[in-house]
């Protein structure tokens, strides 16, 4: 017995070794795990191969080193494959690879109105579409981001429940527009920059601003050198002639309720405070950029002419903008209802001219969901239904069906969707295939058509909204990287939501 006890005795010190050893590699096994649920590809070190990798100088045939994170080398031609004997090799073939997809503008609704969308759905969504990165609007959310500690509800929403990356804009809102204390603790919290309307925004907290508020936004945001997004429309007295006799079921008795004067109007208010951010104006460092331009008459005009004065300003358009025309739109089809309205077929021609000239820097979805019962789908009025278009899923394709008829180049779409709006979101790490960026990539094949019909898999959470079902359209997504996780592929999402929320520093 006294043996027995002594050999016990003897193993004891081994057996703290081993419980000791098990201890401190638990978190490495756990951290393993959790790497494998995040990504379709298990190695860590892997080749992405293609005959097409669009890069900032060239689309060139060879591969993309990925290590963890990061893109570890762009490889021309076939020398690559004498140190990739050893890894994991994914080759595409003749589908095309490039950044992914940045969207500066979407509502994922999250805390507070997760039935209009969420971000677990609203991410799945970005990456079965190629999108590799959202940056977040700061309403429709209940409460809207206009200070740190809602912000703060934001994060804490967003944390195990993202598939790709998604970034904050904060809101200006008379309520904090004159408290610099209050903005700068916005900022400070990691708020990518700030958001405002210039209209009633449909959202309680979160009321329109005027030039003065905007002037005491730049001012702060100019510290930082951040940008200031305004929704860029000041209601204009109506015509009500012939208001009785108007039918609200018809999509030209909502455009007469905004016309294009709104959005001149705001662009020519705008202008007087834009000065402000050129060399040597009170707000050098801060950056104007306007949402989801519609007008391609004088509202573009003004900001062309606020660009060759000097002024730190930038503008984006919709697909939705350059996709639809007013004539199209069906009686009583509320789901093409949205602020600034689609307009007629020549803006839309002129818009797309305005894009190809480089006059319109970028483009965004401006996803902007809500419950069915808001769309009045039924009833079909225009008058009263929810504003917004539900696209999050379909921006690459949809840009990419209707662009080729205007000779658009893989180029053109890098610019518009991965490089500006990187730049925009100050994401220096994005919106490029090269060394020491993120490994934030789309592969997709721009042949492949496809009808948006019953049986195609739509991960937004309310599929019947969206304006774009029913379309046939081409340009398949065949996978999505973000941060080196296959997170997307054939269908089938990755297991764990393990994208990064983004926040300024």
């Amino acid at each position: 017995m006294e043996s027995g006890k002594l050999r016990l005795l003897a193993l004891l010190p081994i057996l703290a070794s081993l419980i000791l050893l098990c201890s401190d590699r638990l978190p490495q096994f756990v951290r393993q795990s959790k790497r494998i649920n995040c990504s379709h590809v298990q190695q860590r070190h892997y080749w992405i191969a293609s005959k097409r990798i669009v890069t900032p100088d060239a689309m060139v045939s060879g591969a993309v080193e990925v290590k963890d994170e990061k893109i570890v080398a762009v490889v021309e031609g076939d020398d690559w494959r004498g140190n990739a004997w050893t890894h994991q090799i994914i080759d595409y073939g003749d589908a095309v690879v490039m950044p992914g997809l940045i969207d500066v503008h979407a509502h994922l609704d999250d805390p507070g109105r997760t039935e209009w969308e969420g971000f677990p759905s609203g991410t799945m969504a970005a990456a079965a579409g190629g999108i590799t990165t959202l940056i977040d609007m700061p309403l429709n959310s209940d409460p809207s981001t206009v200070s740190e500690e809602t912000l703060k509800l934001k994060v804490q929403a967003a944390q195990g429940r993202i598939f790709v990356d998604v970034g904050f804009w904060g809101g200006l809102v008379p309520e904090n527009a004159f408290n610099s204390t209050a903005l700068e603790r916005l900022l400070e919290a990691g708020a990518l920059g700030l958001k405002s309307f210039m209209c009633p925004s449909g959202i309680d907290d979160f009321p329109m601003t005027n030039s003065s508020h905007i002037r005491e936004g730049l001012s702060v945001l100019a510290k930082y050198r951040r940008p200031l997004l305004v929704h860029a429309e000041i209601p204009q007295e109506l015509d009500t002639a012939d208001n009785g006799a108007a039918n609200p079921r018809s999509y030209s008795t909502y455009l007469k309720t905004r016309a294009a004067s709104w959005e001149e109007a705001a662009i020519r208010e705008l202008l007087k405070v834009s000065k402000n951010t050129r060399g040597g104006g009170v707000a050098e460092g801060a950056h104007l950029h306007i949402v989801h331009l519609a007008d391609a008459g004088s509202s573009l005009d003004l900001i062309k002419e606020a660009k060759s004065s000097g002024d730190s300003i930038s503008v984006e358009t919709c697909p939705h903008y350059l996709a639809f025309s007013a004539e199209e739109i069906a009686d009583g089809d509320t789901r093409f209802k949205c602020a600034p309205p689609i307009r007629d077929a020549h803006n839309r021609d002129k818009l797309w001219e305005a894009l190809l000239d480089g006059e319109i820097d970028m483009l965004s979805s401006d996803h902007s969901p809500s419950a069915p019962e808001l769309k009045l789908l039924e009833e079909g009025d225009f008058l009263r239904a929810w504003g917004g278009v539900s696209s999050l899923q379909f921006v690459l394709p949809v840009t990419w069906s209707y662009g080729r008829k205007h000779g658009i180049s893989l180029h053109r779409l890098v610019t518009w969707w991965s490089e500006k709006p990187a730049k925009l979101a100050s994401q220096h790490l994005k919106g490029a295939i090269a060394a020491g960026n993120y490994a934030d990539i789309v592969v997709w094949d721009p042949d492949v058509e496809f009808e948006l019909d019953e049986d195609h898999p739509v991960y937004l959470k309310h599929r019947n909204i969206s304006a774009y079902m029913g379309s046939k359209l081409a340009g398949k997504v065949v996978a999505t990287f973000a941060r080196g996780n296959l997170v997307y592929r054939s269908g089938k999402h990755a297991p764990a939501a393990c994208g990064v929320p983004i926040l300024a520093k």
